[in-house]
């Protein structure tokens, strides 16, 4: 089980990202390459202790027991957000998993925050989420499967490596406006920072 740890191992190196950047909760749909990094980058003293088995229960059983969505933010999307984390929109074929054409720029862009050298020893969750159009089973799987297409394509595609990331669909459990559940900006792909890889490297000091 995949254990979400404290990213004290980088705080030197978001020091080196101190430019000001907006709020890793807020929903951002058009970053540059460096807020991608910067997002990517930023490091937070919580421990939420969550794990992607966790987070996938806690949709699975709200789906299950139906109860009517709050107007306040989900205990899911409180959880996650106190990680480092960026928040995309990803076009879709309708009713389908399948990435359309403009939505790669914004994955190769993505890829390249992945292979920079300040994040190349973290893993990542790729989160799905979708509004409340369509039933809440539905929107469970159909997230699922557009979280699994956006980690097959940056692995595929972007040679992004698969242990570095992990897919959880949320469909409709995490709203990024609980008061708007049906507006459009509820659909979204959010990229959480979980952690290290493994152990950071020393530095490797000069012979001469």
């Amino acid at each position: 089980m995949t254990r979400f740890t404290r990213f004290v191992g980088g705080l030197a190196l978001a020091a080196a990202l101190a430019a000001p950047l907006a709020s890793p909760a807020s929903a951002q749909t058009d970053l540059t390459n460096q807020q991608i990094l910067q997002g990517l980058s930023g490091v937070t003293n919580n421990d939420p202790s969550l794990t992607v088995e966790l987070l996938r229960k806690m949709a699975q059983d709200a789906v299950a027991a139906n109860k009517p969505l709050s107007l306040d933010k989900s205990a899911i999307a409180k959880l996650l957000d106190k990680l480092a984390q960026i928040t995309v929109q990803i076009q879709f074929a309708l009713n389908s998993s399948i990435i359309r054409p403009e939505s790669y720029e914004t994955l190769g862009a993505i890829a390249d925050a992945l292979h920079h050298p300040i994040l190349w020893n973290y893993k990542f969750v790729v989160v799905g989420n979708t509004d409340t159009t369509g039933t809440r089973a539905y929107n469970l799987k159909l997230s699922q499967e557009r979280a699994d297409a956006i980690v097959q394509a940056l692995v595929v595609v972007y040679q992004v490596s698969p242990d570095r990331l992990q897919a959880l669909g949320l469909g409709q459990e995490a709203l990024q406006v609980p008061s708007k559940p049906e507006d459009p900006i509820n659909r979204r792909v959010q990229i959480f920072n979980i952690g290290t890889l493994g152990p950071m490297p020393k530095a490797v000091t000069n012979p001469q």
